[in-house]
């Protein structure tokens, strides 16, 4: 648990959770979820009948509704909505800063949370599959994009689990806790 530790004190920090009342931007949230002795983290696969971001791997989590009081509200919610997993705010240690989806316009919180062991999951009708992969492992596949088109826009990057490719604005997220964990001896 030591290396659970380690990572849990790298990612913790203050969390703001609050929704632009006058922003046009359509927002989302994830929940960013790093269990077990060999860190991994929890990854769902979208259906591809999906009107967004069909067939992508990316985290638990999705659109901020009215009713939601805040986004991590937003990303505790979709959580349990899309793989049975009830999370409180107590539990969340921090936040990634929000990255911005080039396809659908969205910008979304990363909320992160620890846990010494996976949490019951369930797959739900929004979820083709969960993945749990082992984080040290999957942050050092990660390739960046050298096409400048691409990164005339913002930076792109890609990370590899067995045939899936994660990439947009999951893999910006896997950036940041690769950096985060790089600067702190971790990767």
């Amino acid at each position: 648990m030591l290396e659970l530790e380690k990572i849990k004190n790298t990612l913790s920090g203050s969390i703001s959770s609050q929704v632009p009342r006058n922003s046009k931007t359509k927002l989302a949230a994830v929940l960013i979820m790093i269990y077990g002795p060999e860190p991994s983290v929890i990854m769902t696969e979208r259906p591809k009948t999906m009107d967004h971001h069909a067939g992508e791997i990316s985290f638990p989590g999705g659109r901020w509704e009215e009713d939601d009081s805040d986004l991590l509200a937003t990303a505790i919610r979709e959580t349990r909505e899309e793989i049975g997993v009830e999370i409180s705010n107590t539990q969340v240690i921090g936040q990634l800063k929000p990255v911005t989806t080039l396809n659908s316009g969205f910008t979304i919180a990363p909320f992160v949370t620890i846990q010494e062991k996976i949490p019951l999951i369930r797959i739900t009708a929004e979820i083709e599959s969960i993945l749990q992969i082992p984080l040290i492992p999957l942050l050092k596949t990660m390739d960046k994009d050298e096409d400048p088109a691409h990164n005339s826009i913002q930076e792109m990057y890609t990370f590899k689990f067995q045939n899936h490719l994660i990439w947009g604005a999951s893999a910006r997220m896997l950036n940041q806790i690769a950096n985060a964990l790089s600067a702190n001896g971790l990767l």
